[in-house]
């Protein structure tokens, strides 16, 4: 009896232990995501693309990319199609995308914490043609700037001023980021602050379909909130920052192209340099016979 017993008592803990034993395999991902490469140079475009394995009525997928210090550098919401599958592109390098090293794509699907990662390497970004310029007497083009007042801050290729108020710092400058779509504003912060903008929607706006969507505001590559009074005409952002913050970034759907006319100016010159140069040194651009 005894024998019959103990051996009973073991087959009842062997049935319990094969119970609750994991069954590694049998889980399976509700969302997949890959890219076309897996490492890329400035300018490049990165496809990004994935499957769900069901569809949740209208819900979008949300696409996170952050740098190797984990800032935010893009951020996109697109819809999933009727074959389960998702694609969207980004272009490499920009404001934010500076620094060489392994990016973290993050794409999330649905209320349920329905997620997936996958990384790729940025090998930096590559020398601007300014400097890469070679003119025969060694002058410098000026780099362009915004022209600031105490109230105003005109845009590059914009005839439309951004007006502003801030409260302990000052502007030093403001671009436009044709690939992130974004205003990049330089400041000086001497203290915890705010600056108030009103950005006409012909310099930056933001909407999907026709209507007006949410911008997307960085503090030195980290997001934070900000308050917003909207009109027919332009859309005024009230953002607060901390003391030595150095860049805000304001990132929409639409931005006023960049340096068209100064990347035109700066190609010629960069022409008539090396044809200046090769004359000099003699070289025969038509081969002689």
């Amino acid at each position: 009896m005894r024998t019959n017993a103990i051996t009973f008592v073991l087959y009842i803990i062997l049935i319990t232990s094969v119970g609750v034993s994991p069954v590694f395999g049998q889980i399976q991902s509700s969302i997949t995501v890959i890219t076309d490469k897996s490492s890329y140079t400035e300018g490049e475009l990165i496809t990004i693309t994935g499957e769900v394995s069901e569809i949740i009525g209208k819900e979008q997928v949300t696409i996170v990319v952050k740098s190797p210090k984990g800032n935010l550098v893009a951020i996109a919401q697109i819809q999933v199609g009727a074959d389960k599958k998702f694609s969207t592109e980004i272009t490499s390098g920009g404001a934010l995308m500076k620094t060489d090293g392994t990016y973290t794509i993050t794409v999330q699907y649905g209320t349920q914490n329905r997620s997936a990662e996958i990384s790729f390497e940025f090998k930096g970004i590559s020398k601007s043609i300014e400097e890469i310029v070679i003119i025969e007497d060694n002058s410098q083009i000026e780099e362009i700037t915004s022209k600031v007042t105490d109230t105003t801050i005109s845009v590059l290729n914009s005839d439309d001023l951004v007006k502003y108020e801030i409260t302990n710092g000052k502007i030093l400058n403001i671009i436009p980021d044709g690939d992130a779509k974004s205003l990049i504003i330089f400041i000086e912060a001497l203290d915890d602050g705010t600056i108030t903008l009103t950005v006409p929607r012909s310099v930056l706006d933001s909407t999907i379909n026709g209507e007006d969507d949410d911008f997307f505001v960085l503090v030195d590559g980290e997001e934070v909130d900000f308050d917003e009074i909207v009109s027919l005409i332009d859309r005024t952002l009230t953002i607060e920052f901390p003391a030595g913050a150095e860049e805000i970034e304001i990132i929409g759907t639409f931005v006023i192209p960049e340096f068209g006319t100064i990347a035109a100016m700066i190609l010629a010159v960069a022409i008539i340099s090396i044809v200046a140069i090769s004359a000099k040194s003699r070289l025969s651009i038509v081969p002689r016979y």
